[in-house]
C-alpha cells in the first residue's frame, strides 16, 4: 500500500520516542554504572568562582563587626555565610572527583589550582580577623551564639576545605602534585590555628 504524508509523519514521531527511550535508557545505565555524573574541567573552574564569591560576602561580614552597633546580627550574618561557603567547597570537592579526563591536562589542572592558590590570601586573612574578634563572639548575650557557633563553623569549613584539597590532589596531573599537596597543607595549618584559638 502506498503510504501517505501523514503515515511518514507518524512513523517518524514514532521513531523519534523510541531513541529519546534508548538514549534515557543508555543515560540511565551509564549513571546506575558509574553511581554519579561525570563532570568537565569548566565544572570545577565554575566551582571556584562560586567558592570566591561566597568568600568575599563572609570576608565582609566579618569585617563589619568591627563596625559599632548589631552584633548579634552580624555574627549571625556570618554564620549564614559560612554555610553556602561550605556548601560551595563541597560541590568543587564533587566535581573535581568526577571529572573526566581524570587527571586532569596540565593546561586544565594548572588553571583551576591558579584560582584555588588565588583564594589563599583571602581565606587566611579572613580566618586571621575572626580570631581577633573571638571576644565579641565571647560577649554575645545568647547562649549558643557565641564561640562555641563560630569554632564549629569553622571546623566544618575546614572539612569542606580539606576535601577540596584532597580532591585536587586525586585530579592533577603528576607534575601538579606538589602544588595541590602544599596547599593542602597550608590550609590545614591556618584552619588549625583558628580553631584552636576558640577554646
Amino acid at each position: 500500500f502506498a503510504s501517505t504524508a501523514a503515515d511518514v509523519k507518524a512513523d517518524i514521531v514514532d521513531i523519534a520516542a523510541k531513541l529519546n527511550t534508548l538514549a534515557a535508557t543508555i543515560s540511565w545505565t551509564a549513571f546506575e554504572g558509574s553511581g554519579t555524573f561525570v563532570r568537565l574541567a569548566a565544572d570545577a573552574k565554575a566551582d571556584i568562582v562560586n567558592v570566591s564569591a561566597q568568600l568575599n560576602n563572609l570576608a565582609a561580614n566579618v569585617f563589619a563587626l568591627f563596625l559599632p552597633g548589631g552584633a548579634l546580627s552580624k555574627v549571625l550574618a556570618i554564620h549564614a555565610d559560612i554555610v553556602p561557603l561550605i556548601t560551595a567547597s563541597n560541590k568543587g570537592a564533587a566535581d573535581a572527583v568526577n571529572v573526566s579526563p581524570r587527571p586532569l591536562s596540565i593546561v586544565d589542572g594548572r588553571a583551576i589550582l591558579d584560582s584555588v592558590q588565588a583564594l589563599e590570601p583571602n581565606i587566611y586573612q579572613t580566618l586571621d580577623s575572626i580570631v581577633a574578634r573571638r571576644n565579641i563572639f565571647s560577649a554575645l548575650p545568647v547562649p549558643g551564639m557565641g564561640p562555641a557557633l563560630i569554632k564549629q563553623d569553622l571546623v566544618n569549613w575546614n572539612t569542606a576545605t580539606q576535601a577540596l584539597g584532597a580532591a585536587l590532589i586525586g585530579s592533577v596531573p603528576a607534575g601538579l602534585l606538589g602544588d595541590a599537596t602544599a596547599f593542602t597543607t597550608r590550609a590545614a595549618a591556618n584552619f588549625g590555628a583558628a580553631i584552636a584559638a576558640f577554646p
